[in-house]
Protein backbone atom coordinates (compact mmCIF):
# COMPACT_ATOMS: atom_id res chain seq x y z
CA UNK A 1 0.00 0.00 0.00
CA UNK A 2 0.94 3.44 -1.14
CA UNK A 3 0.35 6.42 0.77
CA UNK A 4 0.52 9.59 -1.71
CA UNK A 5 0.72 12.88 0.29
CA UNK A 6 -1.25 15.95 -1.53
CA UNK A 7 -0.32 19.24 -0.33
CA UNK A 8 -3.12 21.87 0.02
CA UNK A 9 -1.11 24.51 -2.39
CA UNK A 10 -0.01 22.92 -5.94
CA UNK A 11 -2.38 19.92 -5.53
CA UNK A 12 -3.04 19.77 -9.22
CA UNK A 13 1.13 19.66 -10.19
CA UNK A 14 1.55 16.84 -7.01
CA UNK A 15 -1.40 14.44 -8.50
CA UNK A 16 -0.19 14.43 -11.85
CA UNK A 17 3.46 13.88 -10.59
CA UNK A 18 2.55 11.40 -8.26
CA UNK A 19 0.33 9.89 -10.83
CA UNK A 20 2.57 9.32 -13.55
CA UNK A 21 4.99 7.90 -11.43
CA UNK A 22 2.19 5.25 -10.23
CA UNK A 23 0.89 4.61 -13.51
CA UNK A 24 4.31 4.15 -14.85
CA UNK A 25 5.13 1.37 -12.09
CA UNK A 26 2.44 -0.59 -12.68
CA UNK A 27 0.56 0.52 -9.19
CA UNK A 28 -3.19 -0.46 -9.36
CA UNK A 29 -5.97 1.76 -7.88
CA UNK A 30 -6.83 0.00 -4.41
CA UNK A 31 -3.02 -0.08 -3.46
CA UNK A 32 -2.87 3.51 -3.41
CA UNK A 33 -4.55 5.74 0.02
CA UNK A 34 -3.90 9.80 -1.38
CA UNK A 35 -3.56 11.63 1.51
CA UNK A 36 -4.84 15.63 0.79
CA UNK A 37 -3.41 18.02 2.94
CA UNK A 38 -2.70 15.37 5.89
CA UNK A 39 -6.37 14.61 6.40
CA UNK A 40 -5.28 11.38 7.13
CA UNK A 41 -3.59 12.13 10.38
CA UNK A 42 -0.58 9.60 11.53
CA UNK A 43 -3.57 6.86 11.46
CA UNK A 44 -2.20 6.01 7.74
CA UNK A 45 1.42 7.78 7.60
CA UNK A 46 3.34 4.74 6.08
CA UNK A 47 6.47 6.19 4.26
CA UNK A 48 6.65 3.58 1.52
CA UNK A 49 8.76 4.86 -0.95
CA UNK A 50 7.30 5.15 -5.09
CA UNK A 51 7.95 2.29 -7.06
CA UNK A 52 10.60 2.52 -10.12
CA UNK A 53 8.79 3.60 -13.63
CA UNK A 54 8.92 0.73 -15.78
CA UNK A 55 7.07 2.26 -18.80
CA UNK A 56 5.96 5.51 -20.08
CA UNK A 57 2.22 5.99 -20.62
CA UNK A 58 0.65 8.67 -22.24
CA UNK A 59 -2.50 9.76 -20.91
CA UNK A 60 -4.88 10.90 -23.63
CA UNK A 61 -5.30 15.01 -23.82
CA UNK A 62 -9.17 14.75 -22.85
CA UNK A 63 -8.17 13.33 -19.54
CA UNK A 64 -5.37 15.54 -18.67
CA UNK A 65 -7.54 18.46 -19.03
CA UNK A 66 -10.45 16.91 -17.05
CA UNK A 67 -8.05 15.92 -14.57
CA UNK A 68 -6.63 19.83 -14.53
CA UNK A 69 -10.52 20.86 -13.48
CA UNK A 70 -11.02 17.77 -11.15
CA UNK A 71 -8.41 17.86 -8.58
CA UNK A 72 -9.41 21.50 -7.33
CA UNK A 73 -13.25 19.20 -6.82
CA UNK A 74 -14.04 18.88 -2.90
CA UNK A 75 -15.26 15.34 -2.94
CA UNK A 76 -12.77 13.16 -0.92
CA UNK A 77 -12.81 10.63 -3.78
CA UNK A 78 -11.84 12.87 -6.62
CA UNK A 79 -8.10 11.63 -7.08
CA UNK A 80 -8.89 8.04 -6.56
CA UNK A 81 -11.76 8.27 -9.23
CA UNK A 82 -9.23 9.80 -11.47
CA UNK A 83 -6.74 7.71 -11.26
CA UNK A 84 -8.73 4.52 -11.50
CA UNK A 85 -10.05 6.13 -14.64
CA UNK A 86 -6.68 6.48 -16.01
CA UNK A 87 -5.89 3.06 -14.92
CA UNK A 88 -9.04 1.69 -17.01
CA UNK A 89 -7.31 4.07 -19.74
CA UNK A 90 -4.40 1.75 -20.47
CA UNK A 91 -6.32 -0.69 -21.73
CA UNK A 92 -9.87 1.15 -23.03
CA UNK A 93 -7.88 3.79 -25.11
CA UNK A 94 -11.47 4.73 -26.03
CA UNK A 95 -12.72 5.05 -22.67
CA UNK A 96 -13.07 9.10 -22.43
CA UNK A 97 -15.65 9.02 -25.88
CA UNK A 98 -17.89 6.54 -23.72
CA UNK A 99 -20.68 9.02 -22.37
CA UNK A 100 -22.32 5.73 -21.24
CA UNK A 101 -19.39 4.89 -18.55
CA UNK A 102 -20.58 6.13 -14.87
CA UNK A 103 -17.93 6.72 -13.16
CA UNK A 104 -16.64 8.89 -16.35
CA UNK A 105 -20.17 10.86 -16.40
CA UNK A 106 -19.34 11.13 -12.61
CA UNK A 107 -15.99 13.05 -12.93
CA UNK A 108 -17.27 15.00 -16.24
CA UNK A 109 -20.29 16.00 -13.80
CA UNK A 110 -17.17 17.06 -11.14
CA UNK A 111 -15.56 19.09 -13.81
CA UNK A 112 -18.73 21.04 -14.52
CA UNK A 113 -18.99 21.59 -10.51
CA UNK A 114 -15.48 23.31 -10.63
CA UNK A 115 -15.88 25.27 -14.13
CA UNK A 116 -19.41 26.81 -12.59
CA UNK A 117 -17.26 27.53 -8.69
CA UNK A 118 -15.00 29.36 -11.27
CA UNK A 119 -17.44 31.32 -12.68
CA UNK A 120 -18.96 32.61 -9.65
CA UNK A 121 -15.45 33.31 -7.85
CA UNK A 122 -14.97 35.79 -11.40
CA UNK A 123 -18.49 37.28 -10.32
CA UNK A 124 -19.10 37.45 -6.62
CA UNK A 125 -15.67 38.49 -5.24
CA UNK A 126 -15.59 41.81 -3.90
CA UNK A 127 -12.86 43.63 -2.72
CA UNK A 128 -12.76 46.50 -0.22
CA UNK A 129 -10.31 49.27 -0.55
CA UNK A 130 -7.94 49.05 2.43
CA UNK A 131 -6.53 52.39 1.97
CA UNK A 132 -2.81 52.11 3.04
CA UNK A 133 -1.77 54.97 1.39
CA UNK A 134 1.66 54.13 -0.54
CA UNK A 135 2.25 53.85 -4.56
CA UNK A 136 -0.09 51.20 -5.67
CA UNK A 137 -3.66 50.97 -4.02
CA UNK A 138 -4.16 47.71 -1.59
CA UNK A 139 -7.68 45.75 -1.10
CA UNK A 140 -9.23 42.91 0.43
CA UNK A 141 -12.14 40.33 -0.58
CA UNK A 142 -13.47 37.33 1.86
CA UNK A 143 -15.13 34.18 -0.38
CA UNK A 144 -16.30 31.33 0.11
CA UNK A 145 -15.92 28.93 -2.86
CA UNK A 146 -17.93 25.54 -3.11
CA UNK A 147 -14.80 23.52 -4.35
CA UNK A 148 -10.88 24.70 -4.24
CA UNK A 149 -10.86 27.27 -7.31
CA UNK A 150 -8.71 29.96 -5.64
CA UNK A 151 -5.70 28.74 -7.04
CA UNK A 152 -7.05 27.61 -10.68
CA UNK A 153 -8.47 31.22 -10.72
CA UNK A 154 -6.31 33.81 -9.29
CA UNK A 155 -4.72 34.45 -12.40
CA UNK A 156 -7.80 36.27 -13.80
CA UNK A 157 -7.42 38.69 -10.88
CA UNK A 158 -4.15 39.09 -11.34
CA UNK A 159 -4.45 40.00 -14.93
CA UNK A 160 -7.93 42.36 -14.75
CA UNK A 161 -6.41 44.31 -11.27
CA UNK A 162 -2.56 44.12 -12.24
CA UNK A 163 -1.85 47.85 -11.03
CA UNK A 164 -3.16 47.24 -7.28
CA UNK A 165 -2.02 44.88 -4.48
CA UNK A 166 -5.00 42.86 -3.00
CA UNK A 167 -5.60 39.59 -1.07
CA UNK A 168 -8.59 37.41 -1.44
CA UNK A 169 -9.25 35.33 1.66
CA UNK A 170 -10.97 31.51 1.89
CA UNK A 171 -11.33 29.23 4.72
CA UNK A 172 -8.58 26.79 2.73
CA UNK A 173 -6.35 29.01 1.13
CA UNK A 174 -5.61 33.19 0.97
CA UNK A 175 -4.22 34.09 -2.45
CA UNK A 176 -1.93 37.42 -2.48
CA UNK A 177 -1.25 39.92 -5.56
CA UNK A 178 1.87 42.20 -3.81
CA UNK A 179 3.93 44.10 -6.56
CA UNK A 180 2.53 41.93 -9.24
CA UNK A 181 3.91 38.69 -7.91
CA UNK A 182 1.38 36.29 -7.23
CA UNK A 183 1.45 34.08 -3.92
CA UNK A 184 -0.81 31.44 -2.06
CA UNK A 185 -0.46 30.60 1.62
CA UNK A 186 -3.03 28.62 4.07
CA UNK A 187 -6.40 29.98 4.49
CA UNK A 188 -7.99 32.10 7.55
CA UNK A 189 -11.26 32.66 9.17
CA UNK A 190 -12.77 35.87 7.91
CA UNK A 191 -11.14 38.91 8.30
CA UNK A 192 -12.58 42.00 9.84
CA UNK A 193 -12.24 44.31 6.96
CA UNK A 194 -12.92 48.08 6.51
CA UNK A 195 -16.35 49.65 5.67
CA UNK A 196 -16.05 50.91 1.45
CA UNK A 197 -17.99 53.26 0.65
CA UNK A 198 -17.78 52.20 -2.41
CA UNK A 199 -20.30 49.53 -1.44
CA UNK A 200 -23.43 52.29 -0.70
CA UNK A 201 -22.84 53.34 -4.66
CA UNK A 202 -22.74 49.34 -6.34
CA UNK A 203 -26.18 49.00 -3.94
CA UNK A 204 -27.69 52.30 -5.35
CA UNK A 205 -26.71 51.10 -8.79
CA UNK A 206 -27.84 47.70 -8.56
CA UNK A 207 -31.07 48.75 -7.44
CA UNK A 208 -31.46 51.15 -10.65
CA UNK A 209 -30.68 48.43 -12.63
CA UNK A 210 -33.53 46.19 -11.59
CA UNK A 211 -36.41 45.69 -13.59
CA UNK A 212 -39.02 44.85 -12.01
CA UNK A 213 -41.52 43.63 -15.29
CA UNK A 214 -38.64 41.43 -15.93
CA UNK A 215 -37.90 39.64 -12.34
CA UNK A 216 -37.68 35.77 -12.28
CA UNK A 217 -37.03 35.08 -8.67
CA UNK A 218 -35.92 31.07 -10.15
CA UNK A 219 -33.75 32.54 -12.34
CA UNK A 220 -31.85 35.38 -10.50
CA UNK A 221 -31.08 32.72 -7.62
CA UNK A 222 -29.82 29.74 -9.84
CA UNK A 223 -27.31 32.84 -11.16
CA UNK A 224 -26.97 34.14 -7.92
CA UNK A 225 -27.15 31.22 -5.38
CA UNK A 226 -28.48 32.41 -1.73
CA UNK A 227 -25.11 30.78 -0.71
CA UNK A 228 -23.22 33.71 -1.80
CA UNK A 229 -25.63 36.63 -0.54
CA UNK A 230 -23.93 37.09 3.26
CA UNK A 231 -20.40 38.22 1.16
CA UNK A 232 -22.80 40.52 -1.55
CA UNK A 233 -23.28 43.94 -0.61
CA UNK A 234 -25.95 44.51 -3.51
CA UNK A 235 -27.60 41.78 -1.86
CA UNK A 236 -29.20 43.33 1.35
CA UNK A 237 -30.97 44.81 -1.13
CA UNK A 238 -32.59 42.18 -2.76
CA UNK A 239 -35.37 40.71 -0.54
CA UNK A 240 -37.06 44.59 -0.56
CA UNK A 241 -36.57 44.42 -4.20
CA UNK A 242 -38.50 41.21 -4.65
CA UNK A 243 -41.00 42.35 -2.13
CA UNK A 244 -41.86 45.54 -3.96
CA UNK A 245 -41.40 44.39 -7.71
CA UNK A 246 -45.47 43.96 -8.04
CA UNK A 247 -45.96 47.32 -7.31
CA UNK A 248 -43.47 49.17 -8.75
CA UNK A 249 -45.02 47.23 -11.90
CA UNK A 250 -48.28 48.10 -11.42
CA UNK A 251 -46.58 51.68 -10.69
CA UNK A 252 -45.05 51.71 -14.08
CA UNK A 253 -48.00 51.07 -15.77
CA UNK A 254 -49.71 53.82 -14.32
CA UNK A 255 -46.94 56.08 -15.35
CA UNK A 256 -47.77 55.07 -18.97
CA UNK A 257 -48.57 57.38 -21.52
CA UNK A 258 -52.47 56.82 -22.65
CA UNK A 259 -52.67 59.14 -25.78
CA UNK A 260 -49.99 57.94 -28.68
CA UNK A 261 -46.93 60.96 -28.94
CA UNK A 262 -47.32 62.95 -32.18
CA UNK A 263 -44.89 61.41 -33.68
CA UNK A 264 -47.34 58.28 -34.18
CA UNK A 265 -49.78 60.13 -35.68
CA UNK A 266 -47.45 61.91 -38.47
CA UNK A 267 -46.18 58.01 -39.33
CA UNK A 268 -49.70 57.00 -39.79
CA UNK A 269 -50.72 59.54 -42.11
CA UNK A 270 -47.89 59.00 -43.94
CA UNK A 271 -48.75 55.31 -44.15
CA UNK A 272 -51.99 56.57 -45.27
CA UNK A 273 -50.72 59.04 -47.59
CA UNK A 274 -52.29 62.24 -46.37
CA UNK A 275 -48.86 63.77 -45.92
Amino acid sequence: MYTVPLPRIGTDTAWRDAAKRLIGAGVSPEDILWDFDNEMGELFAIDTPLPPVTRRIKAPQSFVEMANWVVWHKDPQRFARLYALLWRLRHQPGLMQDRADPELAKLRQMEKGVHRCKHKMKAFVRFRDLRQGGDRRSFAAWFEPTHHTVEPTAPFFARRFADMDWMIATPDVTAQFIDGNLTFHPGQPKPDLPDDATEALWGTYFCNIFNPARLKVSAMTSEMPKKYWKNLPEAQHIHGLIAGAEAKVQQMRDAAPTLPPERVAKIKRQLRGED
